[in-house]
């Protein structure tokens, strides 16, 4: 007993010096350096998520079934205005909406749709995105979409994998048809 509380003691101690040393590790520069941006880039990440975004509207049209969810708006973000960053990447974008909806449907399963259950869900969705390098943040809001809405395991084809490959289709003709991008960097 008095190792545990020993250890115990150790812990609180550490957790109270890190605390302490809190503000030190968060200062930064107020201003970081970003490299130039230029016109044509960002016309042309307008063009294309625009383009992204009403492709699986108009696809939502022809299946009559809904496939736009809120989080393909922050994927479209990194498809079309991040297309370098490895969280961009097909395997991310797609394995990270899959693993995130998949985690959805079992936490809906499971335990079903609280404050708990979706503050948990995201916390799951990155914590397996993580362990199986499928990290895209979209997903941690897929999850959060998904639990909220107390989603059944259709949720996962329809509209999260649909809508994906949409974007993807999208984000390998829009960034490979000008000279200035090149889209994907990897597939896997």
């Amino acid at each position: 007993m008095k190792r545990h509380v020993s250890i115990f003691i150790r812990k609180n101690i550490a957790i109270k010096k890190r605390l302490a040393g809190l503000p030190r590790r968060c200062k930064a520069p107020i201003w970081g350096q970003r490299p130039p941006m230029s016109l044509r880039y960002a016309a042309w990440s307008f063009l294309s998520a625009t383009l992204g975004i009403l492709a699986i509207c108009e696809i939502t049209t022809l299946v009559g079934h809904p496939l736009l969810i809120g989080s393909f708006g922050a994927s479209a973000v990194l498809l079309f205005g991040a297309t370098e960053s490895p969280l961009a990447q097909p395997r991310n974008l797609v394995g990270g909406h899959l693993v995130s909806a998949t985690v959805a449907v079992v936490v809906v399963a499971l335990f079903g749709s609280s404050p708990v259950t979706m503050a948990f869900g995201v916390g799951l969705a990155i914590f397996v995105m993580n362990m199986t390098h499928t990290t895209h943040p979209p997903g941690g809001a897929t999850a959060l979409i998904g639990v909220q809405g107390s989603v059944g395991p259709g949720f996962i084809l329809l509209p999260v994998l649909a809508g994906a490959l949409i974007l993807l289709a999208t984000a390998i003709c829009t960034n490979n048809v000008v000279f200035h991008r090149s889209y994907p960097k990897h597939w896997l």
